[in-house]
């Protein structure tokens, strides 16, 4: 495909620092729209009964779990049109956002499919039972076109952000989110649809915002003569990039899933502790992963445009940018530490644990900044093989860290202390290492290159 001139918009220059910030601060707002979305949720159906929370409670972590592995239609798209834009190939760009919306829509409605089917022996293996059971089904089952929808979103998402603009998904995001309650309200309370009300509202905010991606993408696609049909070729391609960061993501919940195998068997003191500290993990880790979203975007271009020595020194600016939130959050959350704790529970045995397990997670803060990046650089390089290599390393590492934990059978704070050591210093640090490792030698940049 011959070369095409990329947007005036797309070449206005500008500091590395003001190019980071213009994508990280927007992708901020629009990577916690999904776990809004579960919130809102929450918030509304909390008002129904606790087997109604509990139902959607279960049925959420189901849906949060599916969401999570197909969060590779982004992550995938993103540096394959990055890389088309830094070359000057806008149409090759369009087409490739073209074919992941395609796999996107493929997938999504084979998941939802299967979904709806296998939803009550799902929450039955979940242990859930009479009521709890029934609700967390309707809820699953009425979320399945939403599935649709929302893998169609990360697709569209990844276009965008390739193209270097995530000012637009946070729009979409927030307008999303605020249509979201709207229709969960009325047809929760005003039609009395309970649970179904809740899941169907959010599918439908979830499809409005779908939407928005498609004629994007639809319009982009005939301003630049590219056919909406798919490439099959390129879907493939596609496919197989999509595999291997899957298996990368997969490696990441198994670790997770693991760790909390373990505190549950060191009691409900301990467990109730990890899942606030899991929660303030998860909520840092929005952060640093807007700062891998802007890496996946500007290397992908860097590359895309043959200039792998600007993409190096933009690969140290994003380090550093990472390690230094990461040491900034980790003094505020030291400091904070004790005090947390009393936001969440008047138990004090809670409270005594979380301090310990944060103390910890603060400490090792500048390395979750590091591997975080990193990992946003590989990506937008393309380099998902040796990401889901790594990560099964890194599982291998671990495990005999949180084997140890285990058999040591703590149920005190001490206890919780040495699982996230085993976790926020050790799981991390081998993560660090094995991506580093790959950072310093040249060959991300040559497959970034192709």
């Amino acid at each position: 495909m011959s070369r095409q001139p990329v947007p005036a918009a797309l070449k206005k220059p500008a500091g590395q620092s003001r190019e980071i910030l213009r994508l990280a601060v927007p992708a901020f707002g629009a990577l916690i729209a999904e776990p809004l979305f579960l919130l809102a949720d929450s918030a509304i159906v909390g008002h129904l009964g606790v087997a109604q929370l509990a139902g959607v409670g279960l049925a959420s972590a189901v849906l949060h779990t599916a969401i999570g592995l197909m969060v590779f239609l982004a992550y995938s798209t993103t540096p394959a049109v990055a890389r088309a834009v830094g070359h000057g190939q806008l149409g090759k760009a369009l087409a490739a956002g073209r074919d992941g919306v395609w796999l996107a829509l493929l997938l999504g409605i084979v998941l939802a499919i299967a979904g709806f089917w296998a939803a009550e022996p799902l929450v039955t293996l979940m242990g859930a039972e009479g009521d709890v059971r029934s609700y967390a089904t309707d809820y699953l089952r009425w979320s399945m076109p939403g599935l649709v929808a929302m893998l169609l979103i990360f697709a569209g998402t990844g276009v965008l952000r390739g193209l270097q603009d995530t000012r637009t998904p946070l729009v979409v995001a927030t307008a999303g989110f605020a249509l979201n309650i709207v229709l969960n309200l009325w047809l929760v309370y005003g039609l009395d649809w309970s649970v179904a009300g809740s899941a169907a509202g959010t599918s439908l905010a979830q499809w409005a915002m779908a939407a928005v991606y498609l004629m994007m993408v639809q319009r982009n696609a005939a301003r630049h003569g590219i056919s909406l049909w798919p490439d099959w070729r390129g879907i493939r391609a596609m496919t197989r990039v999509g595999s291997w960061l899957m298996l990368r993501t997969l490696s990441l919940r198994i670790a997770i899933l693991a760790t909390v195998i373990v505190v549950t068997g060191q009691g409900a003191v301990n467990l109730a502790a990890h899942q606030l500290a899991m929660t303030i993990f998860s909520f840092l880790a929005f952060a640093l992963d807007a700062l891998a979203i802007a890496a996946q975007a500007l290397i992908g271009k860097e590359l895309g445009a043959s200039r792998p020595q600007q993409a190096r020194l933009l690969t140290r600016t994003m380090i550093r940018w990472g390690a230094g939130f990461g040491v900034v959050t980790g003094v505020l959350l030291a400091a904070a530490a004790p005090w947390v704790g009393a936001l969440f529970t008047t138990d004090t045995g809670v409270q005594s644990a979380l301090t310990y397990a944060l103390w910890i997670l603060a400490a090792g803060q500048p390395i979750a900044g590091y591997v975080f990046v990193l990992d946003g650089v590989l990506i937008g390089a393309g380099d998902a093989k040796y990401l889901a290599v790594a990560g099964v390393l890194n599982l291998a590492v671990y495990a005999p860290l949180l084997a140890a934990v285990a058999v040591a059978g703590v149920s005190s704070a001490a206890g919780l202390a040495c699982l996230w050591a085993a976790f926020a210093l050790g799981y991390m640090s081998a993560r660090a290492v094995t991506l580093g490792v790959r950072a310093r030698s040249d060959r991300w940049m040559v497959l970034g290159s192709r």
